[in-house]
């Protein structure tokens, strides 16, 4: 099986010459650094199971699979060097070095694996313009082994998939509903590949990149982007039953107040000069914002603030009562 590029939306190809096989995108920033694939496979140990000793799925596995299958179902597309962003790391030290002060350490005597592991591979073969903005064609993947149990017996681990876009202008990442796999549970590498590829395929490109196009349609005025902002604060301190009946938003206070701020200040998306902001420029607030969210969470915002953003933009389009809107 293969997954279809073509598209009727403003597609342009590049010239394998443009291609730079170096990570260069800040698709997340917070408390994370930069590694290569290399690093996670020679210079990290493998967290195990306690119990039986049986051996997680490396972050390196889950990476090097992604590449096979992009390989598998797109033959031909270039892909970039996946951008690989790690947080949390777990320290330890070989039996030989107990005892030691870790400040003469040697570098054989550590070990080192990092509890989670965001990656992006972009495939600027494909390439949207939208809005203005061009977009490449992404892939990647979240694994947070603080969401196992590592003190049981071997058990299904969990990861997360996506495919979308990454606005260059930003390294903003744009993820549809439908390619976004929220919660893999897995046993083994194999049922891993099944399921991304089950994931890949089932994609809605052309619906998602239609969805964008259709947010430039929508503004807020000033005062309504104003009553926007009151109700997302209001929104968390609503009693759990009220919550409920809403739209849900998961951006937090200081992620709401970057948006306060970039709506001012931002150079590509602020507002426009009457004070108000197109539904386009509104979601890569949104976006920009959630690039402050850990690993572990990151990809869930990312997909409820093109949720969100879509609901508002229905809710005006038929004339529908929502919370967070001033008519």
């Amino acid at each position: 099986m293969e997954l279809v590029l073509n598209s009727s939306i403003n597609e342009h190809l590049v010239d394998e010459n443009e291609i730079i096989n170096k990570p260069s995108s800040s698709f997340i920033e917070a408390n994370t650094e930069i590694v290569s694939l290399e690093h996670l496979e020679k210079d990290c140990i493998i967290p195990v199971f306690s119990k039986d000793n049986e051996s997680t799925i490396s972050h390196f596995q889950f990476v090097d699979k992604c590449q096979q299958i992009i390989q598998k179902l797109l033959p031909g597309v270039l892909q970039k060097t996946p951008d690989i962003r790690v947080s949390h790391v777990v320290k330890g030290r070989i039996p030989s070095a107990i005892g030691k002060p870790a400040k003469d350490l040697e570098e054989h005597e550590k070990t080192i694996y990092y509890e989670r592991c965001a990656f992006i591979i972009d495939l600027p073969s494909t390439k949207q313009i939208v809005n203005g903005n061009e977009l490449t064609l992404s892939i990647g993947g979240v694994r947070a082994y603080n969401q196992e149990n590592l003190y049981s017996k071997k058990s299904m681990e969990k990861f997360k998939v996506f495919i979308g876009f990454k606005n260059k202008v930003c390294t903003n990442l744009c993820i549809s509903t439908d390619g976004f796999s929220n919660e893999i549970r897995i046993s083994s590498i194999h049922e891993l590949e099944d399921k991304m590829i089950e994931l890949f395929s089932n994609y809605k490109r052309d619906n998602h990149l239609k969805m964008m196009e259709r947010m430039i349609e929508h503004k807020l005025s000033e005062t309504q982007f104003a009553h926007l902002i009151g109700k997302f604060r209001m929104f968390t301190h609503l009693d759990k039953h009220t919550q409920k009946s809403i739209f849900p938003i998961s951006l937090n206070d200081s992620q709401i107040n970057n948006i306060v701020k970039d709506y001012y200040q931002c150079p590509n998306f602020s507002r426009s000069h009457d004070g108000s902001i197109s539904f386009w420029n509104l979601y890569n607030l949104f976006t920009e914002a959630n690039k402050s969210s850990y690993i572990d969470n990151n990809l869930e915002r990312n997909v409820n603030a093109y949720e969100l953003i879509n609901n508002l933009g229905k809710s005006i389009q038929n004339n529908i009562p929502n919370w967070f809107l001033h008519y």
